[in-house]
């Protein structure tokens, strides 16, 4: 749960509808794009165990 001043919450929502998101997307845009332009976001991987099983 997350809890949000109302009148953020209103402005979230108003965004998010001009972009057609979901509040929900819009603010996981939000923060993916804030940490990709902080150097902060994790690395993905390029395979998982089961691609690449150790023999």
């Amino acid at each position: 749960m997350l809890r949000v001043n109302p009148e953020i919450y209103e402005a979230l929502e108003k965004w998010a509808a001009d972009e057609f998101r979901s509040v929900n997307g819009q603010l996981e845009w939000a923060i993916e794009k804030a940490l990709k332009e902080s150097g902060r976001m994790p690395k993905k991987h390029s395979s998982t165990p089961d691609e690449n099983p150790e023999k």
